[in-house]
């Protein structure tokens, strides 16, 4: 991949040499394989983790497997994503990644999401709340995507990601469910 902004600082083979390349060098953002041979993908994210907590991790698989999935989340990591994944959505993911936003960048099932459980509290991410926000005003992906400078890919991402959460089926079920979670968390509070 040869993008202006980006330099690959090291490459390694196998779970125990990304370690030790991530110590060593410190990169801004890790591309980790499920597959790696002498890993374990959870143990060497949280090693990663704790040898550069600075470094955002990008898991990248084949595997859509709900429990991986969560116990990745509870790491820490930056990004879930298959790896058929566009070129173009890698290259968002790594951005968000190395510019140290807080959301979480996935690209799996709606099954394996409402299954993960990502957000338990029923609460959606300031990104994914500005989402629903141009959803509830009839834009359409395009024009979502050219309002936040992300990729129609990656609004089609956060709203699976929305209807997970919400256990929603439609673009309007999703803004109704998320303004009853809303009233309930304010009444809640009153």
């Amino acid at each position: 991949m040869t993008e202006g902004d980006f330099r690959i600082v090291g490459e390694a083979g196998d779970g125990e040499s990304v370690v030790e390349c991530v110590s060593r060098v410190r990169p801004d953002v890790v591309l980790l394989d499920v597959d790696m041979p002498r890993s374990s993908p959870v143990q060497t994210a949280t090693r990663l983790q704790a040898v550069s907590p600075g470094t955002a991790v990008i898991v990248l698989t084949m595997y859509d497997e709900p429990q991986l999935v969560k116990d990745m989340l509870q790491v820490g990591i930056s990004g879930y994503l298959h790896k058929g994944i566009s070129r173009r959505d890698l290259i968002a993911a790594i951005h968000s990644a190395a510019n140290g936003q807080q959301q979480v960048t996935m690209s799996v099932s709606r099954d394996t999401m409402v299954s993960v459980g990502s957000n338990s509290s029923g609460l959606l991410s300031e990104r994914e709340q500005e989402v629903l926000s141009l959803v509830a005003v009839a834009m359409s992906n395009r024009q979502i995507a050219m309002r936040l400078s992300i990729t129609e890919g990656t609004v089609k991402r956060h709203l699976r990601n929305i209807f997970g959460k919400l256990g929603a089926e439609s673009r309007m079920d999703a803004v109704n469910k998320n303004k009853a979670v809303v009233a309930d968390r304010y009444h809640r509070r009153a």
